[in-house]
């Protein structure tokens, strides 16, 4: 109780400033949350379903290797079952497979990125907050010299402790973010890993089956254009 008391007189001698601090602190800890469980599901299991659908697939069970890739969330599984797609229907065009693996692994990055942004904007304004409520704070004290006629350490007190508060509050709210930021992009970056190994294991499987007659690879057509 005495400590909740504690937060909430330093939350109002913080002054308005500390509004938007606590509410861009709020929107910092609820993407980091949505984003470490995304990236935990996509992650879960990635090396199981490559192991997995290339051992179903090579011994000829695509129907069984595109329902293990279907059951496995994540964005491996994802380029996968788009690639094992193509080869089931036996006949593809060159460049077909490479194209739609590309394709889904471009919407799959877009979705694991996707919250980034406003972390990095949480990070990056936190301070410039707790710095403008700093200079509000300054704007405070030299104020009440001014009204006073003197330097007194009484006038003063309030505006520098408004000063550091948001200074402090700023910077608690910033480092954390950050952290947690360059950590999903390291893990967003292995998962681009998984996704390239899971998108050269397809075309590996196109061509051993395309060597042993299972798959045909037709020419690509001429693009048509309309003539104006």
């Amino acid at each position: 109780m005495g400590t909740q008391f504690q937060l909430l007189t330093l939350f109002a001698d913080g002054g308005f400033m500390m509004y938007p601090l606590v509410l861009s602190s709020l929107v910092g800890l609820g993407v980091i949350l949505a984003k470490a469980w995304t990236l935990h599901v996509a992650h879960k299991g990635t090396t199981r379903v490559l192991d997995e659908v290339e051992g179903a697939a090579a011994s000829g069970d695509l129907d069984g290797a595109m329902q293990i890739a279907r059951d496995t969330p994540g964005p491996t599984a994802a380029i996968l079952l788009v690639g094992l797609r193509r080869i089931k229907r036996a006949e593809v065009e060159a460049g077909e497979i490479e194209n739609a693996v590309a394709t889904t692994g471009s919407v799959e990055l877009g979705f694991l990125e996707r919250g980034l942004v406003v972390l990095a904007t949480v990070a990056n304004v936190a301070p410039l907050m707790g710095f403008l409520g700093t200079v509000l704070g300054m704007i405070i004290a030299f104020g009440a010299i001014q009204a006073a006629g003197d330097v007194d350490p009484a006038l003063v007190a309030g505006g520098i402790k408004v000063a550091l508060l948001t200074t402090a509050a700023g910077l608690i709210i910033a480092i954390p973010v950050n952290i947690a930021y360059n950590f999903f992009v390291s893990r967003i970056d292995r998962l681009i890993v998984d996704m390239e190994q899971g998108a050269q294991r397809i075309l590996n499987l196109a061509w051993d089956l395309e060597k042993q007659g299972r798959l045909r690879i037709l020419e690509a057509k001429p693009q048509e254009f309309m003539q104006p």
